[in-house]
């Protein structure tokens, strides 16, 4: 069994590994755990708990003696049941909370085994550690231009399409599983604030930071996720390009995009009811009419026009003028491709970024 000390977040991707266990709680490998990990936790929720309790308030040797007993159970489990057709040659790393107890006895019963196991010093803590460094305390090196605009202009699918053509994205909100606005969660829910750190130190890892990186221009936080300070920094320094629409082909747009709203009638009129601080009961009254009616399209238009241009161009006041501008009549797939390679033809000089000057 051989311990590996992780340096850098870079140091992961290195490891000559064929699966990332996590043997901690289900309920801490759900707040967050390392990129591409599985859970096979050698104490439940309820187990840990219950250790726990008797650590502190009866015995720890008792504790060690039921934790270490339920943690052979656990580990027989796992043994019969997703790793029973794993081949000799199968090389696993495992972690837990510190590196300690849980880790250890899982990794020396999978090395008792003939797998050549990895355990990682200092477990999750370790590996939270180089995610806060990077995240919080160390310039990022990456050269970004934001694609701006009003709801409803398709900057999620025009970073769709920049990708596509091989232009380097960031998604945060795919990253933090919500688009952003009032009306944007997604089904399955957004990660919590570590996870969604995690989401996005990873994806920052894949990416060269001597190209330029598109990224959607969010607030500070997408739904409830903040978007940690480096990258945050970054952002707010960035050069940005301005997607501009007719507010008509803005709202078929919406209507596509939002179709699973538009076919939760509770859920969008619960969304309405959200906006009640911001518009009278009249105005209130009406959106509710033509979400019962299905008049979606008048519906999304007036949300454009009265709720969401209106804070748009307040924020948009005082920021510096966009890089440039795109103008599109339609937001259909083939306009947005178009767009898509205008932007990368137009944008592949360095010499526009302020960091290349």
């Amino acid at each position: 069994m051989k311990t590996v000390t992780l340096s850098t977040l870079a140091d992961l991707s290195a490891l000559d590994v064929d699966t990332v266990i996590d043997v901690r709680s289900p309920a801490e490998f759900a707040e967050d755990h390392l990129p591409g990990a599985i859970s096979l936790p050698v104490l439940s929720d309820a187990e840990r708990a219950r250790v726990g309790t008797i650590y502190a308030q009866e015995s720890p040797f008792d504790a060690r003696k039921i934790g270490g007993a339920l943690v052979a159970q656990n580990t027989a489990a796992h043994l019969q049941g997703p790793l029973a057709k794993k081949a000799g040659d199968w090389q696993p790393l495992v972690y837990c909370w510190r590196g300690g107890q849980r880790s250890g006895a899982f990794a020396t019963i999978l090395d008792q085994v003939g797998w050549r196991v990895r355990l990682i010093k200092g477990g999750y803590q370790s590996y939270r550690r180089l995610i806060v460094n990077a995240l919080y305390d160390t310039p990022l090196p990456h050269q970004l231009i934001l694609i701006e605009g009003g709801t409803g202009t398709a900057k999620t699918r025009l970073l769709d399409h920049l990708a596509a053509q091989g232009a380097q994205r960031l998604d945060l909100e795919g990253l933090a599983n919500h688009r952003g606005s009032l009306f944007g969660a997604m089904p399955g829910g957004q990660p919590s604030q570590k996870m969604f750190e995690s989401n996005v130190a990873s994806a920052l890892l894949a990416l060269d930071p001597r190209r330029i990186t598109f990224v959607e221009a969010e607030s500070s936080k997408v739904g409830e996720c903040l978007v940690p300070p480096s990258l945050w920094s970054v952002m707010q320094a960035a050069p940005r390009i301005a997607i501009e629409a007719p507010v008509k082909a803005r709202a078929a747009f919406l209507c596509r995009a939002y179709r699973d709203l538009t076919l939760d009638g509770a859920r969008l009129a619960s969304q309405i009811d959200a906006l009640r601080p911001y518009h009278a009961k009249e105005r209130i009254a009406q959106w509710h009419t033509w979400a019962t009616e299905g008049a979606f399209e008048d519906l999304a238009e007036a949300l454009v026009t009265d709720h969401y241009d209106p804070r748009y161009a307040k924020s948009a006041a005082d920021a510096p003028p966009p890089l440039r501008r795109y103008g599109l009549a339609q937001l259909e797939e083939e306009s947005l491709a178009a767009c898509a390679a205008r932007i990368i033809s137009e944008t592949g000089d360095q010499s526009l970024l302020p960091a290349a000057q």
